[in-house]
């Protein structure tokens, strides 16, 4: 069996080595300018690269489409229609709705469709991880079997999923809102002109987890979030509750209305932690070794980004724990930082008193809140320049410091494995 590669970029190249290192004979391509490199980078492989996707298409017999999100749509049609006869096609973008009806439209009718979503990234080692496969109408009994049994051998948690809208559903709170959540953070702290970790309010505990979990995304490129933002028709609702949620609890915050935001918050919590985890609630003694910077003096925090996803998660009727089995690294970090606010009831008294009445909190909690609605509004656009334009900007204030963030929180990650 001969498989393809159309894209071996960010997520395709480590495809193709690992496919390369089972055994598989694998044919891959790129636009025309990264060839040369990528040809180096495999140089160790027995990964053939082509000049042009046709030869790609036309040979392989389980081709795998490996392409932005926002891309996905015109390679297909380029590409698609050359698809060798009886192939097994799959895509590993995030968001599976444009790529599906790409496949739907362009390729051969007897090809089998098997969309995928490996729900870990590029520099994340496979084995252990979750690994969506979507069995679509358009596939074989035999073909689905075949695509389980590659993959089967990443050594990954095989997930199967009845459709690609049911994955969209879920990756939308899964990874959109992750991402818009700890990309917000960022922004603010931009938007302050400051890095967190030489704040007193965030020092230690969970304000290590959200540092470290902004700085890994910004490590990556923004076409990996923007498609899965913009693209999903299920996030942009969720996008914007999130943004709406932490305008409203901070509004009730400013204007004296403590015991509507208590009750409010209680409800919220309620809702999505009562008997709810089956997990182990993160450890503060662990998250306390994280610290980028200073380490002493640590001042309350309002921890507004947290109670906002919580009460976006009650207003939405979304259990987050249900979605267990499709999240990613980032997105059970994210959620066991807002259990542990949650349940360890100091820190939530702390919190919400900060929230209420520490004035020092204040302005990081509104450029927090102005940076979640110009992220919502760039999404409702649908504007991927935009996205890109704002993610640079972000990142390009914190470009000293990702590396090291990468760094720690792979360590973080492994640790809390």
């Amino acid at each position: 069996m001969e498989i393809g590669m159309i894209g071996l970029g960010d997520m395709g190249l480590p495809m193709a080595r690992k496919l390369s290192q089972l055994g598989y004979h694998v044919n891959g391509c790129d636009v025309p300018d990264k060839l040369a490199e990528i040809r180096r980078k495999l140089s160790d492989t027995n990964v053939q690269v082509y000049d042009n996707g046709m030869e790609v298409v036309k040979r392989s017999d389980f081709q795998i489409y490996s392409v932005p999100a926002e891309m996905i749509g015109s390679v297909v049609a380029e590409l698609g229609p050359s698809t060798k006869p009886g192939a097994i096609v799959t895509g590993q973008t995030s968001v599976k709705t444009p790529e599906v009806l790409a496949f739907e439209k362009h390729l051969p009718k007897n090809s089998h469709i098997v969309p995928i979503h490996p729900m870990y990234g590029p520099t994340i080692d496979p084995q252990g991880k979750n690994f969506v496969l979507i069995h679509h109408q358009q596939c074989s009994p035999q073909a689905y079997e075949t695509a389980q049994e590659i993959f089967r051998e990443f050594k990954a948690n095989l997930i199967s999923l009845p459709n690609y809208q049911e994955h969209d559903r879920i990756t939308a709170d899964v990874q959109a809102t992750t991402q818009t959540g700890f990309l917000s953070m960022a922004t603010a702290w931009k938007k302050r002109g400051f890095f967190p970790w030489e704040s007193a309010s965030y020092l230690g505990g969970i304000d290590n987890v959200k540092i470290l979990l902004a700085l890994r995304i910004l490590n990556n490129k923004a076409h990996l979030y923007s498609g899965i933002a913009i693209l999903n028709p299920f996030a942009q609702e969720q996008i914007n509750r999130y943004a709406d949620s932490a305008s409203e609890l901070f509004a009730l915050s400013i204007s004296g209305q403590e015991s509507e935001l208590r009750k409010r918050l209680e409800a919220a919590g309620n809702f999505v932690f009562d008997n709810a985890s089956n997990g182990k609630i993160l450890d503060d003694k662990i998250l306390g070794e994280f610290n980028l910077g200073r380490k002493e003096g640590r001042k309350p925090n309002s921890h507004l980004s947290q109670f906002a996803l919580i009460d976006s998660w009650h207003k939405l009727s979304i259990k987050p724990h249900k979605n267990d089995l499709y999240s990613t690294p980032l997105s059970k970090l994210r959620l066991g930082i807002a259990e542990y606010l949650w349940k360890n009831k100091e820190l939530r008294e702390e919190s919400i008193s900060a929230l209420i009445s520490d004035l020092t909190i204040r302005e990081d909690d509104l450029a927090f809140i102005i940076a979640t609605h110009e992220w919502a509004s760039i999404v409702n656009r649908g504007d991927i320049q935009g996205y890109q334009q704002q993610f640079d900007e972000t990142k390009e204030f914190f470009k000293n410091q990702i590396g090291e963030g990468m760094k720690r929180s792979n360590e973080l990650i492994k640790k809390l494995a």
